[in-house]
C-alpha cells in the first residue's frame, strides 16, 4: 500500500503546488473562506467524494466510502483560513489581497487535505472504512471547529487526525509529539473601579491605574508561587485602558489578556484562582473590580494509540532519521481541541523550514514554506489511514 501512495502522491505532486499557489495567491480571512470552499468543494467532487457545503458557516466536508466491510469513519482535518497580515515575500504568487496572508500554512494544510482526498480516493476499494474530509474555517479566531462541531460535522467520527507546518522543522520531516501538544487558551478582562480625584492628591482617591499595576505585579508573582512549576502556566495582559487626563487619578481600568495553561486540572482551577487574587487586591485598596473568564479552546492531548499509528506510519513512509519525537509542547492554542472532545485524535507538525536560507516564524510577513513538505504531508496522512484501518481490526 505504501508503494501505491507514494505513487500516486508523486504524479499528483505538480497539481498539488499549482493548488497550493492558488490557495496562497488568494487568502481569505476567518469566516470569510467563501472562494476557498467552493475551490475545495470543486476538487473534493472531482474526485468523486460526496460533499457538503457550508458546514460550520463556511466549513466543507467530504465523504469517501470504503469497500463496505467496516462502518467507522476516520476524519482528517484542515483548516483553511488566512491572517490579516501585509504579506512581505518576494513569491511571484504571493497574496494578491492587501493585508491578507497566509502566514500561518494554512494554504499548505488545505493542499495536504486534498491531496490526501485525491490519493485515498483512487484507493477507495482498498479501504475497509470509511474517510471523512473536514476543512475547517476560522482556525485563527479558535471558533471554525465549535462552529463545524455544531453542523454535526464530528458526528459518528471514531477518530481524527490533523498536521500543523512547522518551520523550525526542515522540510521533508514531521514531529510527533506524545501527550499534550499545545495549550488550552482563555480570554481573561479585568475592570477596576476607583474613584476620581486630584493628582495632587492621591490620598482622597482610589487610584484604577495603581491598583491595576498592582494586579497584574501580584497575578505574576503568584504564578511562580502558588502554581506547580512542571504545570506552566502563561498569563498575558495585552491591553490595558484607563484615565483621562495626566492629572487626574483615574476611576476606571480595563485590562485584557491570554492565559494559557497545558494541565487540565490547572485548566480548570484558573478561573477561580484569578478572581481570589484580584479580590485580594482590590479589597485591599477599596477599589471594586470584575473579572471575565472565558474559555477557548483546551489543550490538544493528543491519544496514545493514534500518535503511535502517526509514528510507526512516519517511519515507513519517511525513514527513521526524519521523524522527531518532540520533547516538549507548545504554548500556542489549536481550536482542532474541540474536535477532540467527541473523538479520539492527535495532530503532527509537518516540517516546513528551507535547509540552507532563514526560516521565518509563523505570523511572520516573510513566512515562505518548502513545498516539497506536501508530498511528506499527503504520504504520511494517507499512510496512516491506512495503518488505522490494519490497526483496528
Amino acid at each position: 500500500m505504501l508503494v501505491q501512495i507514494k505513487e500516486i502522491a508523486d504524479k499528483l505532486l505538480p497539481r498539488l503546488i499549482e493548488i497550493r499557489r492558488h490557495i496562497h495567491s488568494h487568502p481569505e480571512l476567518s469566516g470569510q473562506e467563501y472562494q476557498t470552499a467552493a475551490y475545495v468543494a470543486g476538487v473534493l467532487s472531482s474526485c468523486g467524494i460526496h460533499v457538503q457545503e457550508n458546514v460550520g458557516k463556511t466549513g466543507v466536508v467530504g465523504n469517501l466510502r470504503g469497500n463496505g466491510t467496516d462502518e467507522r469513519i476516520l476524519a482528517i482535518r484542515t483548516d483553511m483560513d488566512a491572517l490579516p497580515i501585509e504579506e512581505r515575500t518576494s513569491l511571484d504568487f504571493a497574496s494578491c489581497k492587501p493585508g491578507v496572508m497566509h502566514a500561518c500554512g494554512h494554504d499548505v494544510h488545505t493542499t495536504v487535505g486534498l491531496g490526501t482526498a485525491m490519493v485515498l480516493s483512487q484507493l477507495a476499494e482498498q479501504s475497509p472504512g470509511n474517510i471523512r474530509f473536514i476543512f475547517q474555517p476560522a482556525e485563527e479566531i479558535a471558533q471554525g471547529a465549535s462552529w463545524m462541531v455544531q453542523d454535526g460535522a464530528i458526528r459518528d467520527v471514531d477518530a481524527i487526525f490533523g498536521l500543523h507546518v512547522f518551520p523550525s522543522i526542515q522540510a521533508r520531516s514531521v514531529g510527533i509529539r506524545y501527550g499534550a501538544l499545545t495549550a488550552a487558551a482563555d480570554d481573561l478582562e479585568i475592570f477596576i473601579q476607583g474613584e476620581s480625584g486630584h493628582g495632587a492628591r492621591p490620598h482622597e482617591a482610589i487610584d484604577a491605574i495603581w491598583i491595576a499595576s498592582q494586579v497584574i505585579t501580584t497575578l505574576q508573582q503568584a504564578i511562580s508561587r502558588t502554581q506547580n512549576p512542571l504545570r506552566p502556566i502563561v498569563l498575558t495582559i495585552g491591553q490595558i485602558n484607563g484615565g483621562r487626563a495626566a492629572n487626574v487619578i483615574a476611576d476606571q481600568v480595563r485590562m485584557a489578556g491570554t492565559v494559557r495553561s497545558l494541565h487540565p486540572e490547572t485548566h480548570s482551577n484558573l478561573p477561580q484562582w484569578i478572581e481570589d487574587i484580584v479580590a485580594n487586591v482590590c479589597n485591599t485598596y477599596q477599589a471594586k473590580y470584575q473579572v471575565n473568564y472565558r474559555r477557548r479552546v483546551p489543550s490538544v492531548q493528543n491519544d496514545l494509540q493514534l500518535t503511535q499509528i502517526l509514528e510507526s506510519a512516519s517511519r515507513e513512509a519517511l525513514g527513521t532519521e526524519n521523524v522527531e519525537i518532540l520533547p516538549e509542547p507548545s504554548l500556542g492554542s489549536e481550536d482542532f481541541s474541540l474536535f477532540l472532545e467527541h473523538a479520539p485524535g492527535a495532530m503532527f507538525r509537518l516540517g516546513v523550514g528551507f535547509p540552507e536560507q532563514e526560516n521565518y516564524p509563523l505570523h511572520h510577513p516573510q513566512f515562505e514554506v518548502d513545498e516539497s513538505a506536501i508530498l511528506t504531508g499527503v504520504v504520511t496522512l494517507a499512510y496512516a489511514t491506512y495503518k488505522y484501518w490494519q490497526n483496528n481490526h
